[in-house]
């Protein structure tokens, strides 16, 4: 098919510098279709999804300058993140407001909401 031909492809680098106990202590990631250039993050979940073994591989990391309080919030706008992004890719409404309802439990246990 014409539309699965492949016309152009991308990068994204990450570059993850660590202490002598392999810990992170800086990240930096690189997007050139984002106009994205060494810019600094503290942490990141990456999941990549394996059709063959139907299983998700994953990296999950944090600089350990990443506050309790930062990681708290990184999580809440992961999960509303996720929340939108199944809803988009399946039409699943219902299912998707009970994880809005999560996530807004979530907030309020983690006493992030906004005041």
């Amino acid at each position: 098919m014409e539309e699965d031909k492949i016309v152009k492809t991308s990068d994204i680098n990450i570059h993850v510098g660590t202490n002598a106990n392999n810990v992170p202590v800086r990240m930096m990631w690189s997007a050139a279709d984002g106009n994205i250039d060494k810019k600094e993050a503290t942490a990141m979940l990456l999941s990549l999804w394996d059709p063959k073994d139907k299983n998700t591989m994953k990296i999950d990391l944090w600089t350990k300058d990443l506050s309790i309080e930062e990681m708290k919030q990184f999580f809440h706008q992961t999960l509303v993140t996720m929340a939108d992004t199944f809803e988009k890719a399946t039409g699943e409404k219902n299912i998707v407001e009970d994880l809005r309802d999560y996530c807004y439990h979530f907030a309020e246990k983690m006493e992030i909401l906004p005041e």
